[in-house]
Formats: structure tokens, C-alpha cells, sequence
């Protein structure tokens, strides 16, 4: 019987994994995939993750394949708004990482033990001092117990934890298209540009490679055909200056957004961290950030857990109120970029074009940074 369950082998529950493991403890990750890859496709790494992450060498192996963000440019109608200048913040890494979520999950999977693939967990039993796992692989049915159990599989297995209407989800009516597109070296190639206009926001962010992530809102909500969903974001490209990138465009993937915050992450023995627990939108790496602090600060509670035979329920419990609150603070910043990149009349953008150029000046500009990057974690 292992010591740990973790139920998802995204970067959260893979996260989670490999920080028990490095301390010793006998932890069993389960994912529903058969094949790594899939799934969120997040891009930025922040400063209280970077610093949360240092002392186990994660850290210097994400850098060491991340793009660093120093600055962030909004733009509107050919014009600086304002720049957000990551890197005058008074951190230890004073600017956005960003790398192809793949690169992360290969970090964070080096120090992980090899996940059980191709397992769909379908109940989860408390029994006294452990918990049964129920899932089924192909054509068997797997049951395993365990005295503590960690969901961290994202928004599709929360049905394992919370019933369906008690916490409720807000589904927004904004919709987004995605693309990587391969620009090459440019001026300013480190910077991230947020472009504002009356039809809605235009977002690139750099990536290593001579890649950038670029998110534009789309006004044809959930368009099922690929071919459109890419005319669509090469128009949006082209019309904001973006010709080569617009051109670079092989596919688009288009999704939505969503607001859920647990006000519980953990019950006796079974803890649920990640999406599952808290989805916000996608938008500003908020919701994977939010993942591995969940992760790295549980983890050594765990540790003392399993090497004690005592739960440490002072600072269980705190660590469950830091995570709930970081969670509502993630999710209200989250509320505000959404409102911010919806499509306006012109009246109404001029409106949210002085409200941008006043939120990014002094003194406001330096707390809305700071806001952006995590900085407003509890765990930060």
C-alpha cells in the first residue's frame, strides 16, 4: 500500500508526485491519458512558484529552458498605454518565465515517479485511516488503497470530490482563440504586448524558440470548424499589426472560461488541489500557478505526515485557508482582464483605454504588476 495517492499527472499532480518522492515517501500518481501531453496549455511561470520551487532544482531546470518576461506592453489604436515592468519588482525573479507546457511537465516529470497511465479513477472510498481508490484501466478494474489521497486531476474529475451544484460555476460568454506562431527574433522580442481595441484584446507572449503564444477574443463564440477558427485569427492578427505572425498561422484552437473557487480543499484524508479545486481564466498563467503553490506547500505537510504518523492539523488547516483565499484573490484579478479584453463600442473604449492608461502609471503601476505575477499570493 503506497503512502500517497495522486490522482492526475499534469503539472500539478506531477508537481505534487515528485516532491514527495524526493523526501521519501512511496507515492503511486495515477493519470486517465494513456500518452503524456493534452490538456491546459499554459505558458507563464511567476516569481512566488520560481522561488516556492528553488531549493529542489526545479527552478534553474525550468529557466534554463524558459523565455524570461521582463516587461509588458498594452497597447491601443497604435499607442502605448503604459508598460508593466515586471522587472522592478522587488523579487528574487523579477520576471515571467514562460516555456511550452510540454517543457514543463518534462521538468517536473524527472523527479516524479512513472505514472500508471491509461487509469480512470471513478470513486474514491474513505475507510477508517485509508482510502480506497476506485478506477478501471481497459478492461479491468483497479482498486487501491492508501491513508492519504490527492486529487489534482483537473476540472473533470471534481465530480470525485464536491457534488455537482453545490459549489457553483460561472461560465462566461467570452470565448478565445490560441495559436503558437513562429515569428523569429524581433525588436522587443521579450516583451509581452497586450493590444486593446474596440473589437477586443489581441495578447502575445514570447516563447523560447522564436515562438510567440498569441490569444485574441473571438466574437463567434464555439465555432467547430478549424478553418475558420484560423481565418478568424489571422484577420485579428493583420488588423493589429501582426502580418507575419498572421501568416505563421497553422491552426487555432479556440476555449472558453470558467470561475470556480472550493471554499474546502481538503476532507479528513482526501485533499484536491489544482483546477479541480479552483479554475480561472487561462488567461495570465494564474490557474496553473495557483496549481503548483497548491502543490509545493502541501507537499512538506504531507512529508511530516507520513514520517510521523500524525497529521499536522494546525497547519493543515492553514495551509487550506491561504489556498482558498489565493484562489478568490486569483479569480477576481482573472474577472477583471476578462472584462477588460471584451469587445466595446467606441464610446465605451475610450472609456477602458484612459482606465488602462491610469491603472499602469504611478503609483498604480507598480501594485497592478505586482498583481499580475502572483504577487498578492498568500503563499507569495
Amino acid at each position: 500500500m503506497p503512502d500517497v495517492v495522486v490522482v492526475g499527472a499534469g503539472p500539478v499532480g506531477t508537481l505534487l508526485a515528485g516532491l514527495l518522492a524526493r523526501d521519501g515517501v512511496d507515492v503511486q500518481l495515477l493519470e486517465k491519458r494513456a500518452t503524456a501531453g493534452g490538456g491546459s496549455r499554459a505558458i507563464g511561470i511567476h516569481a512566488p512558484v520560481l522561488a516556492a520551487l528553488e531549493d529542489s532544482g526545479l527552478t534553474e531546470n525550468l529557466l534554463a529552458r524558459a523565455a524570461r518576461v521582463p516587461r509588458g506592453a498594452a497597447r491601443s489604436r497604435g499607442r502605448v498605454l503604459g508598460v508593466v515592468r515586471f522587472d522592478r519588482l522587488s523579487s528574487r525573479f523579477p520576471f515571467v518565465a514562460t516555456l511550452p507546457q510540454a517543457a514543463t511537465e518534462g521538468v517536473l516529470a524527472a523527479i516524479a515517479p512513472e505514472p500508471m497511465r491509461g487509469v480512470a479513477v471513478h470513486a474514491l472510498d474513505p475507510r477508517g485511516e485509508r482510502i480506497r481508490v476506485r478506477a478501471g484501466a481497459a478492461d479491468r478494474s483497479i482498486e487501491i488503497d492508501a491513508p492519504i489521497v490527492v486529487v489534482a486531476s483537473g476540472s473533470r474529475a471534481r465530480e470525485l470530490v464536491y457534488r455537482p451544484g453545490v459549489v457553483p460555476i460561472r461560465r462566461y460568454r467570452d470565448r478565445y482563440l490560441m495559436t503558437d506562431a513562429a515569428v523569429g527574433d524581433r525588436a522587443g522580442g521579450d516583451v509581452a504586448v497586450v493590444n486593446l481595441e474596440a473589437s477586443g484584446v489581441l495578447e502575445s507572449f514570447p516563447l523560447p524558440g522564436g515562438l510567440r503564444r498569441f490569444v485574441a477574443w473571438d466574437p463567434s463564440g464555439a465555432d467547430p470548424d478549424p478553418r475558420a477558427r484560423s481565418a478568424r485569427l489571422r484577420e485579428a492578427l493583420r488588423t493589429r499589426g501582426e502580418p507575419d505572425a498572421a501568416d505563421a498561422v497553422v491552426e487555432a484552437t479556440g476555449f472558453g472560461v470558467r470561475r470556480f473557487v472550493a471554499p474546502r480543499l481538503r476532507r479528513g484524508r482526501l485533499f484536491v488541489i489544482g483546477d479541480a479545486a479552483h479554475e480561472v481564466s487561462p488567461i495570465g498563467g494564474q490557474g496553473l500557478n495557483l496549481g503548483m503553490l497548491d502543490a509545493a506547500t502541501l507537499a512538506p505537510l504531507i512529508v511530516a505526515w507520513t514520517r510521523t504518523g500524525e497529521a499536522p492539523q494546525a497547519e493543515l488547516r492553514r495551509w487550506e485557508r491561504r489556498r482558498v483565499a489565493s484562489a478568490r484573490t486569483a479569480a477576481r484579478m482573472a474577472s477583471v482582464n476578462t472584462a477588460l479584453g471584451r469587445a466595446l463600442p467606441r464610446p465605451a473604449d475610450d472609456v477602458r483605454r484612459a482606465a488602462v492608461r491610469a491603472m499602469l502609471a504611478r503609483p498604480a503601476g507598480p501594485v497592478f504588476a505586482r498583481a499580475y505575477t502572483m504577487g498578492f499570493d498568500r503563499d507569495a
